[in-house]
């Protein structure tokens, strides 16, 4: 089957052919028909200090994906029941596999768990025909999500983790950085009955897909304050609810000086490097500050998959981040673009 491949610890990737992979005991074999890039898979192809500290050449990359469930392995639940699998489901991944035995696995909290396995850099992943996963992180998708909403469940989730720390109907809502996990926040944040939802960065392009999203303002921060916004849409205290998306520092201050007394702050953007943060507002503001990584497995699931039922509107504003679709074999292209900075979600069709 194809496979695009870190062959060696070396920049690049390499589309070869390997051996399809056989299904275990607890596991299921998915034909991928769409797969999205994400930064992971950029500082894999670039092979950066953090992608050597992780990876063991060979290795297939890729953990976000939608595909076709071909063959199911011994011990896994099959038949007609809801919660059971059948080979021809539709299904996403959740792509961090867990271990089943610390303490936060076994009182429920699989996403923090201390041994995560991540599908696409600690085993094989899915850039390719054919990849095997455990029968629990399977998600199958409903009729109304397709192919390529399917292959971005993984970084929507990453929106809607955030999302769910934070109160946000009728609030006003601040997000800083408009890549696609920022833009998607906007789209959650205006589905959940945000008053006003402003997204910052320095690129039009993506303050252009935020605006697409469901951001009521988007705001360059290179030309224009966010409390000069604030004074545009006649907000007289500050923002309410703040979701970090960027890993800058400025965005961070940005945040600390715009939002009002006791206001809730979900940081998801990693930082390159440590930056000091004014923690003398922090205490005297009372602000709420709370670290998001990952999906809620799978509470975080749920409220995809019912959104995304429930509202065409909601589904359109999410493909709306798409923005790039290419062919398993014009991978270079799509790393390209995605590293362009000018594109939102790069989606690749594994199906022909």
């Amino acid at each position: 089957m194809r496979a695009l491949v870190k062959a060696e610890a070396a920049p690049g990737l390499e589309l070869i052919d390997v051996p399809e992979p056989e299904t275990g005991p607890g596991e299921v074999k998915i034909r991928v028909l769409r797969a999205g890039l994400c930064g992971t898979d950029l500082h894999i192809w670039q092979w950066d200090d953090w992608a050597a500290s992780m990876l063991k050449p060979p290795l297939t990359i890729g953990h976000e994906f939608y595909g076709e469930i071909v063959e199911i392995g011994l011990g896994v639940a099959q038949g007609e029941g809801r919660d059971e699998l059948r080979v021809g489901m539709h299904v996403s991944v959740e792509g961090h596999v867990v271990c089943g035995r610390c303490r936060n696995c076994r009182a429920g909290r699989r996403h923090m768990c201390i041994r995560t396995n991540s599908i696409g850099v600690n085993r094989d992943g899915a850039f390719a025909d054919y990849v095997v996963v455990p029968a629990s992180n399977v998600w199958v998708q409903p009729d109304a999500i397709d192919p390529e909403l399917g292959a971005i469940f993984d970084p929507l989730g990453n929106a809607f983790h955030t999302a769910q720390q934070v109160p946000m109907l009728g609030e006003d809502v601040l997000i800083t950085g408009a890549g696609p996990i920022g833009c998607m926040a906007a789209a959650i944040a205006q589905h959940a009955g945000a008053r006003n939802v402003v997204v910052t960065d320095v690129s039009e392009y993506r303050l252009g897909l935020a605006r697409t999203a469901g951001a009521t303002v988007a705001v360059n921060v290179a030309e224009r304050s966010v409390s000069d916004v604030q004074k545009e849409l006649g907000m007289r205290e500050g923002f309410d609810v703040a979701m970090e998306m960027s890993g800058v520092p400025s965005a961070m201050s940005d945040i600390l000086n715009n939002c009002t007394h006791g206001a809730h702050i979900a940081l998801l953007g990693l930082p390159k490097d440590p930056y000091p943060i004014d923690w003398g507002k922090v205490i005297t503001h009372m602000f709420t500050i709370k670290g998001v990584y990952g999906r809620d497995m799978f509470d975080t699931w749920y409220h995809m998959t019912f959104c995304m039922e429930s509202s065409a509107t909601f589904r359109e504003a999410i493909r709306g981040v798409i923005t790039h679709r290419f062919a398993a074999e014009d991978w270079e292209e799509a790393f390209k673009a995605a590293a362009s900075g000018t594109c939102g979600k790069v989606v690749m069709d594994w199906e022909n």
